[in-house]
């Protein structure tokens, strides 16, 4: 059967109640129901995903939301031809610039800190990576938004959503689609849509076997 084709779609699961449901619930999911996605849902899932933690509030997270079918196109290419890049309604591109973060890095001092914070975030940031090169510290700023990935598909979830993590694409390619500086580093892209396959359930290693106690 072709992508164009369509299939009963599975029944939708119910919407998570609690963090736990959330999680519990979440699914990889590659195939999705034909249908756009809301504005505002999209906005409220990044304004959740935004609310992540970072060290010293650098909040280094961008998003470029994708909704033209003719862009997306153009991704999936560059994702090595992944169909669910074109299947999804939306494609979230989560990537870091650490060189916007220190050039705007008075914005992420607390109000509440008033001019004071604002001279302490500068000097704070400005110490620990002036001596740095662009890639060493845009490592650093992909650390803080593979973060804000987590917190997006958490966010997804919680709102009726689905997708899965991609990190199988060229990174050059998508920085020329969507005309991004050469310094930004990408934690993932992101098809998301309602899903329109049941997914596979969690099969993970048990506590036990990824953890030690001291």
């Amino acid at each position: 059967m072709t992508q164009t084709e369509t299939q009963p779609s599975p029944a939708q699961p119910a919407q998570p109640s609690s963090i736990r449901d959330v999680i519990e619930s979440r699914r990889s999911i590659r195939r999705f129901v034909q249908e756009p996605m809301p504005e505002a849902d999209l906005r409220e899932i990044l304004r959740l995903a935004s609310l992540a933690p970072s060290a010293w509030n650098a909040q280094t997270w961008r998003f470029a939301v994708v909704q033209d079918q003719a862009l997306k196109e153009q991704l999936r290419a560059a994702a090595y031809g992944q169909p669910q890049v074109t299947d999804a309604p939306a494609v979230i591109v989560v990537y870091s610039d650490m060189e916007d973060t220190l050039s705007t890095v008075e914005e992420t001092a607390h109000p509440g800190m008033g001019d004071a914070g604002r001279t302490q975030q500068r000097q704070t940031f400005d110490g620990a990576f002036g001596s740095q090169d662009v890639a060493q510290r845009g490592q650093w700023g992909l650390a803080q938004a593979n973060i804000a990935f987590g917190f997006l598909m958490l966010a997804a979830r919680g709102l009726g959503y689905d997708g899965v993590p991609m990190l199988g694409f060229d990174p050059q390619k998508v920085r020329e689609l969507l005309d991004l500086p050469e310094h930004v580093q990408f934690a993932g892209i992101y098809p998301i849509g309602r899903r329109a396959e049941d997914g596979y359930p969690h099969h993970r290693h048990s506590v036990d076997r990824i953890t030690t106690w001291k």
